[in-house]
């Protein structure tokens, strides 16, 4: 088991929080208070937390110790504050690891909480993802099957990475493009049609059906490695 599930204060986050999450690619579950976020820590913990104080602040804060109070456990704190609530956070610093100002851009955000999560994901997540024969390395952006190495672009290796790293879901094209090409990329979906047709063939035919086509809806790698 990995630490990948994030905690969100409150139980109803705003639209704007939650597709942000969605869209970055982060597994999340809301909770209405401290002792509900407590009682449904998973097993192997939390990856980090994000609280909302604009409507509760006494609410976020009960949230914060409760997490911070854990002997041995830090659990990465993400506090998004409004700029009236800044003085309220004088002396607390021990409570948050990082804070944003609400409203937040949701690029700004996500680097934010990419950045936040960086020293607990880094020590769960491996840095060679390895599906069968295909393996790359996050690091040097290398990728092989089978030991061969695979002569791929800079954005044929993210499309890939990105593919492997979420085994078993399906992404239209749109999030792809998005996730992959970024939010300010006005290019089509057929750009994404292109670099799979693209990777299939720098596969080779006895693998290039671990990218799956889903018809009507978009493309899926591979099978889930915790099953449907």
């Amino acid at each position: 088991m990995v630490m990948d599930l994030i905690a969100v204060f409150p139980e109803s986050p705003s639209p704007e929080l939650a597709r942000t999450l969605d869209m970055a690619g982060f597994r999340w579950k809301s909770f209405a208070s401290a002792d509900a976020v407590i009682k449904a820590e998973p097993t192997e913990g939390w990856l980090g937390a994000i609280v909302m104080a604009d409507e509760d602040m006494e609410g976020a804060w009960a949230v914060c110790r409760a997490l911070r109070k854990r002997d041995g456990i830090q659990v990465p704190l993400m506090l998004l504050v409004t700029g009236a609530q800044l003085d309220d956070l004088t002396l607390r610093d021990e409570l948050f690891t990082d804070f944003c100002l609400l409203p937040f851009h949701p690029r700004e955000l996500e680097a934010r909480l990419k950045h936040v999560f960086a020293h607990m994901s880094s020590s769960i997540k491996p840095d060679v993802v390895d599906y069968g024969g295909l393996a790359l390395n996050l690091e040097t952006y290398q990728a092989s099957i089978d030991g061969r190495p695979l002569d791929l672009t800079y954005m044929e290796y993210e499309l890939l990475k990105f593919l492997t790293q979420n085994p078993g879901k399906v992404f239209t094209r749109e999030i792809l493009l998005s996730r992959v090409w970024g939010y300010d990329y006005y290019g089509g979906a057929r750009t994404v049609d292109v670099h799979i047709r693209r990777l299939r063939a720098k596969l080779g035919e006895e693998q290039a059906n671990l990218i799956q086509t889903v018809r009507s809806v978009g493309y899926r790698f591979g099978q889930s490695r915790w099953g449907n």
